[in-house]
């Protein structure tokens, strides 16, 4: 009697139910918030000085830090006299591509003085993943890393580093990003190439003017420490490399893969690599550094961008050893390395590869010359899959899907191409006229997928990086040549291949994902080399709603912008 008499006192019952409410509450769950302000200011490289895009000032931007399990509040408010949207890469935005970003496809962009909150919750995800502009050639200075943290308690299934690092792989230009653009689409040729590449902004002093724009990090004799590399380039995959030290691979895009030792790590635009490295070498200073991977035969801006790690105690006098990279145009060491990327696959962190495949796509990538009146040549080369080049809508995609709004887009996005041929023969530069459209794939709820991307020879081959927004998915298989359905899908590896967010097409060559659709909305997918992505190298699924209470897309928010 007594105790029933305690309980309905009204402030004991209210403690015991907050009580209660906080041993159900996940323990290590919190918001974290950050404000983005979008503003341009002057910056110097390579004897140059110009005004660019940032965010808080900051070249590369801000790193976000989270945990697993935490969620995300992040207001951009835009100061520059460009729009501007966030794309947050690699996060899967759960039923909320409201808060994915690239511009047109999931949003409006944000205008000059207004502000949006992107707000997102981060499950069953950890490691390194980076953040972008999602609009024009913005994200040529506006990036940053993410890291997040696994849920407290969980270590690292590798050793536990000493220190952690990002290196945050970039491009300068000496000119204005987005007029060097204007000037290529007034040709209908591709822009300038970059001026240098850079290690968290900074080219090294390889470099004029560049010994102050160096990047260095200082490390103890015996220690082991974890670097976080992440791709922002826009336009080169990228080998890497430290002088005179291994790196262990130990995740990528965020995700946990079987380790192995390497001496250089390719990595492409959208991708990133976390490695150990040990502090085992003579003290003394040790360059990292960046240079392009490029097998077909086209120009890229060839230079080597370097940082030091440097041994404590050991004075800036000594000069620093450079690694040896792979050569730009190293096939062998790009496919070897590849392959040699796995799934951790274990009982903790399994590969759930989908063995059944409800839906088969197979996409050629292909370049092309359309008409352009307003082009100096009065032609244009544009980049299509299956022949279509993608035109770019007026309002969010994902508002037209949503709110049933007609006109926007069509849902017949063909699952292969017009015609077969032999699509990695001999260059065919005949007939390269393209089809122009907003033409998205409608998958349904929860179907498995297999998409086979098929580089061609149309002008030339060359590799692609491909970036799904809104998944992770497994490469289940890769080859050079044409895709060949009938022997090929037997030598799959449908039991640990690497799961990620972007993956490199090779340079005439294949790729196969698979992955299951069960997060509806519209997701984008685009080569990630922006040249590409500008000539129309993109397409996005619509994945449909499924029937249970939590399959179906969340409705906007209220400070969704405008168009």
């Amino acid at each position: 009697m007594a105790v029933g008499k305690i309980l309905s006192s009204g402030p004991i019952l209210l403690f015991l139910l907050y009580l209660v409410a906080l041993v159900s509450l996940p323990a290590d769950a919190a918001v974290k918030r950050y404000q983005f302000d979008v503003q341009v200011k002057n910056v110097s490289r390579l004897c140059h000085a110009k005004p660019i895009v940032t965010v808080n000032g900051m070249f590369p931007g801000p790193t976000i830090y989270a945990r697993d399990g935490d969620r995300v509040v992040i207001n951009v408010t835009n100061y520059a006299q460009y729009n501007m949207s966030i794309h947050w890469h690699g996060l899967k935005q759960f039923r909320n591509g409201w808060a994915d970003g690239p511009a047109y496809i999931t949003q409006c962009p944000i205008q000059n003085g207004h502000s949006y909150t992107y707000d997102f919750n981060v499950t069953g995800q950890r490691g390194t993943l980076w953040w972008h502009a999602h609009i024009f050639w913005l994200r040529a200075t506006v990036y940053g890393a993410i890291v997040i943290m696994p849920k407290q308690g969980t270590p690292f299934p590798f050793p536990q580093p000493y220190r952690e690092t990002d290196i945050v792989l970039g491009e300068w230009w000496n000119n204005d990003v987005e007029e060097v653009v204007k000037q290529g689409n007034k040709l209908g040729l591709p822009p300038n190439t970059s001026d240098a590449h850079t290690i968290n902004g900074k080219p090294g002093p390889l470099f004029p003017c560049s010994e102050k724009h160096t990047f260095a990090m200082e490390v103890e004799q015996g220690k082991t420490y974890l670097l976080r590399i992440i791709n922002a380039a826009l336009n080169d995959e990228l080998f890497f490399a430290v002088a005179g030290h291994n790196m262990t691979v130990v995740e990528i895009d965020a995700v946990y893969t079987k380790p192995f030792t390497t001496q250089a790590i390719l990595i492409a635009p959208g991708q990133t690599t976390n490695v150990l490295v040990q502090a085992n070498q003579a003290p003394g200073r040790y360059f990292m550094a960046a240079r392009p991977f490029m097998d077909a035969p086209l120009t890229v801006d060839n230079k080597t961008a370097t940082a030091i790690l440097q041994y404590k105690g050991i004075p800036n006098t000594v000069l620093p050893i450079l690694p040896k990279l792979p050569l730009p145009n190293d096939t062998a060491f790009a496919l070897s390395y590849n392959a040699k990327l796995r799934s951790l696959n274990s009982p903790l962190y399994p590969a759930n590869v989908p063995l059944k495949v409800d839906r088969r796509l197979f996409y050629t990538i292909g370049l092309g010359i359309n008409p352009c009146p307003t082009c100096l040549n009065g032609t244009r080369l544009s980049a299509s899959l299956n022949n279509i080049t993608f035109v770019m809508p007026h309002i969010g995609l994902l508002q037209a899907h949503y709110f049933n709004i007609k006109g926007v887009y069509t849902a017949d996005f063909p699952d292969r191409p017009p015609q077969p041929f032999n699509y990695t023969g001999a260059p065919l530069t005949a007939n390269l006229g393209t089809t122009l459209g907003t033409r998205l794939s409608k998958i349904a709820f929860n179907s498995t997928v297999e998409l086979v991307l098929q580089d061609t020879n149309l002008l030339t081959v060359e590799s692609h990086p491909f970036h799904l927004h809104g998944y992770n998915f497994f490469v289940v298989g890769t080859g050079i040549g044409n895709f060949d359905p009938a022997k090929d899908p037997a030598k799959f590896n449908l039991v640990d291949p690497p799961e990620r967010n972007t993956v490199g097409v090779p340079t005439g060559g294949w790729t196969a994902i698979r992955f299951r659709a069960d997060n509806p909305g519209v997701w984008f997918m685009h080569c990630h080399l922006e040249l590409h992505t500008g000539w129309g190298l993109k397409t996005a699924f619509v994945v449909e709603n499924g029937k249970g209470p939590d399959q179906s897309i969340l409705p906007p928010p209220k400070d969704l912008p405008p168009c």
